[in-house]
């Protein structure tokens, strides 16, 4: 038990970035999914499931496939 801690006290440092950027991912695409009703493809609870539920990779997969046009328009 005593080397789990001694090991996320080790590693802490290099955590704490990576849990910041996750967490301000998140919130600013699911602010963004909020705000814009078009998208390429789905619908706003689809893509908030999306970014919500998978770490990392579901906002990166909105911004690359999800996001409409900043006009409206939706391709």
């Amino acid at each position: 038990m005593n080397n789990d801690i001694a090991l996320l006290m080790e590693y802490l440092p290099f955590l704490i970035p990576l849990i910041i950027l996750q967490l301000g991912l998140a919130i600013y695409s699911a602010i963004h999914v909020i705000r814009h009703p078009h998208y390429r493809f789905g619908n706003q609870v689809m893509w908030l499931l999306i970014v919500l539920l998978m770490q990392f990779i579901g906002p990166l997969i909105y911004f690359v496939f999800g996001r409409g046009d900043h006009d409206g328009r939706t391709n």
